[in-house]
C-alpha cells in the first residue's frame, strides 16, 4: 500500500538494503519495511552449493578422456559478490535475474582451465590413474584464480568422481590389461609351481639333514654310552683297588695290633715274672722246714705227713717201721676239725693236683 512493503529473509541469506543508491541496512536473516520506489534489495545465499561438472579433455597422446566430478563452494564475501553479480530481488523475494547460472559457469570455466593445463601434460594411462592429482590441481587452480577471488567465492571441496576414456579406447585398454593380467596369472602359476618344487626340494633336504642329524646324535649317544661304561669300569676298578688297599691297611693295622698286644703280654708276663721272682727270692734260700714251721699248721695229718717225709728221707737209717692199719684208718675217717679260717689242706692239695680242664 502506497509503495510501502514488508519483506523477510531466512538466516542463510545475506541481505543488503539500498535506498537512493546508499546502503541503508545489511545482515543475515533481516525482516523490515521499505519504500519500494527508492529501494533496492540484494539477497546473497550464504549456504554451500554443489556444482557438478564433466569435462572432455585431450591427453598428451591425443586421446580423449572424460572427467566427472563436483565442486562445493559458498559465498565468502557477500558484498563483493553483490558488486560483481546482480542478486536483486523483487518485493516477493524472487531474483530478477538468474545470476547463479552465470556464477556456476565462471567457476566451471576456471576449473576446466586448470584441468586442461594438467591433463595435456600426461598420457592416457597416467590421467586415468591420477584422479586425486586432478582434484588437487583443480582446487589449487580455483584458489589461485583471480576471477574467483574477485567474486568473493570460497571453494570448500573439489571431488573427481570418475576419469574415463572413450568406449573404443576403454575396450582396448581392457584387452591390454586383460592380457597383462593373464600373463601375470600365468607367471603366478609358474612361480607357484616353481615355488612348490623348490619347497619340495627344501623339504627333502630338510628330511635328509634331519636324518643326518639323527644319525649324528645316535653316534654321539653311543660314544657317550661307551664313555659312561668306561668311566663306570674305571670307577669300579678304582673302587676295588681302594677296597683292597683298605683291606691291606686294615690287615697291617691288625698285624701291628697283634704285635703290640703280644709285646704288651710279653712285657706284662716279664713284669709279673719279675714281681714273682722278686717276691719269692727271700724264700728261695730258706729251709723248707723253716717254712713249714712258719706255716704253723695245727692239722695232725699235716704233721704226720711231715713225719712220713722225715722217715722217707732217713729211710737208710731206719731198720724196721710198723704202721698199724688202724692208725691210717682213723686218720682218713676221723679227721680232726680245722680251726676257723684255716684252709682245707686236702681240698687245696687235691685241687692243686687236679689238671686244669679249662684248657
Amino acid at each position: 500500500m502506497f509503495g510501502i512493503n514488508h519483506i523477510k529473509f531466512d538466516s542463510m541469506t545475506y541481505v543488503i538494503h539500498y535506498q537512493n543508491g546508499r546502503v541503508r541496512k545489511e545482515g543475515r536473516g533481516l525482516s523490515f519495511y521499505y519504500f519500494g520506489p527508492n529501494s533496492s534489495i540484494v539477497a546473497i545465499p550464504m549456504g554451500s552449493n554443489d556444482l557438478p561438472f564433466i569435462f572432455n579433455e585431450t591427453t598428451a597422446d591425443y586421446q580423449t578422456v572424460s572427467i566427472q566430478g563436483q565442486i562445493t563452494y559458498k559465498a565468502g564475501d557477500p558484498r563483493q559478490l553483490a558488486e560483481q553479480l546482480d542478486f536483486t530481488v523483487d518485493n516477493r523475494g524472487v531474483y530478477k535475474k538468474n545470476e547463479l547460472e552465470k556464477l556456476h559457469q565462471r567457476i566451471i570455466n576456471e576449473a576446466q582451465t586448470a584441468t586442461s593445463t594438467f591433463v595435456q601434460r600426461l598420457g592416457l594411462k597416467d590421467v586415468m590413474r591420477s584422479a586425486k592429482a586432478v582434484e588437487v590441481n583443480i582446487g589449487e587452480g580455483l584458489a589461485a584464480s583471480t576471477a574467483i577471488r574477485l567474486l568473493g567465492i570460497e571453494v570448500l571441496a573439489v571431488n573427481v568422481l570418475a576419469v574415463r576414456a572413450t568406449p573404443e579406447m576403454g575396450r582396448a585398454l581392457e584387452t591390454e590389461t586383460r592380457e597383462k593380467i593373464q600373463q601375470e596369472a600365468d607367471q603366478a602359476i609358474f612361480e607357484r609351481r616353481n615355488f612348490a618344487v623348490e619347497q619340495e626340494r627344501r623339504i627333502r633336504e630338510s628330511e635328509l639333514n634331519t636324518e643326518i642329524a639323527v644319525e649324528e646324535k645316535n653316534k654321539q649317544i653311543a660314544e657317550k654310552q661307551m664313555e659312561g661304561e668306561m668311566q663306570r669300569a674305571t670307577s669300579t676298578r678304582q673302587l676295588r683297588e681302594m677296597q683292597v688297599q683298605a683291606d691291606i691297611a686294615v690287615e697291617e693295622q691288625r698285624q701291628r695290633l697283634i704285635e703290640q698286644a703280644a709285646a704288651n703280654q710279653r712285657t706284662e708276663a716279664e713284669t709279673q715274672g719279675y714281681v714273682l721272682e722278686t717276691t719269692l727270692k727271700p724264700y728261695k734260700e730258706m729251709d723248707w722246714k723253716l717254712l713249714v714251721a712258719l706255716n704253723n699248721n695245727p692239722d695232725p695229718r699235716f704233721n704226720i705227713a711231715l713225719a712220713f717225709r722225715e722217715l722217707a728221707e732217713n729211710a737208710g737209717k731206719i731198720g724196721n717201721l710198723n704202721i698199724s692199719p688202724d692208725l691210717l684208718d682213723s686218720l682218713l675217717q676221723n679227721p680232726s676239725p680245722l680251726h676257723p679260717g684255716q684252709p682245707d689242706v686236702r681240698s687245696e692239695s687235691r685241687s692243686s693236683n687236679r689238671p686244669d680242664t679249662r684248657r
